[in-house]
């Protein structure tokens, strides 16, 4: 794909497909222009990089469709300060805006080699502040460990528990929830002392993250 068409493939993906899903906080904007998602994608698929589509990925799972990828990162509302939890490295697109944007980024992902190749991707991209694991988190992570934004970038049956204790106080816990891909629902859960506030934000459908178990609720 020639450089020009590239840059105007980024651009009509802003335009016609993240602006219109309401995407419209400028600074996700900009950084989903600047951030070379083509450098994410399976080189099979490179002509796809900016198509309205779940690219496949190894194991069965999935990268995202690029609106979606804007709507959740606006609706984590990160700052400088914030520090991350993330389940689910997989391309490790969503890895590097979340750095971006973040004070620091713990991703964790069941498989070795999407870890390996997301290291040298974020390397590539000058992208330091994230530490890489691999690990099966979708029950607990670093459990003494407090974050102000957690995400669960695969779909769960239900909402985990584990993962209410590590929210910070204000901070945000994002997930895909439901087992039937046509109805699954983003949710965003805010900590407001001992209480959680949920949002349903919309509906998508993904891959289910490994070892997620349906007898795990979320406790309100």
């Amino acid at each position: 794909m020639l450089q020009v068409n590239v840059e105007q493939a980024r651009f009509n993906m802003i335009q016609q497909q993240i602006r219109p899903w309401e995407v419209l906080e400028q600074r996700v904007l900009d950084l989903m222009s600047d951030i070379p998602r083509e450098n994410f994608v399976p080189t099979d698929y490179r002509n796809l990089a900016f198509a309205d589509i779940n690219i496949p990925l190894q194991h069965e799972q999935v990268m995202m469709f690029p609106k979606v990828e804007g709507r959740l990162l606006q609706a984590l509302m990160l700052t400088s300060e914030d520090t991350v939890l993330e389940i689910g490295t997989g391309s490790a697109y969503m890895t590097a805006l979340l750095a971006k944007l973040a004070k620091h980024v713990d991703s964790v992902d069941i498989f070795e080699d999407f870890v390996t190749e997301a290291e040298n991707k974020l390397k590539s991209l000058n992208i330091n502040n994230v530490s890489l694991k691999t690990g099966d988190a979708i029950n607990g992570w670093n459990t003494d460990t407090q974050y102000d934004v957690i995400i669960l970038t695969g779909a769960v049956p239900s909402l985990i528990d584990q993962f209410q204790s590590q929210l910070k106080e204000g901070g945000r816990l994002l997930a895909i929830v439901g087992e039937m891909q046509a109805a699954m629902q983003v949710r965003l859960i805010t900590r407001k002392n001992e209480y959680f506030h949920q949002d349903v934000l919309f509906e998508t459908s993904l891959p289910p993250l490994l070892g997620a178990q349906t007898q795990n609720h979320f406790i309100f």
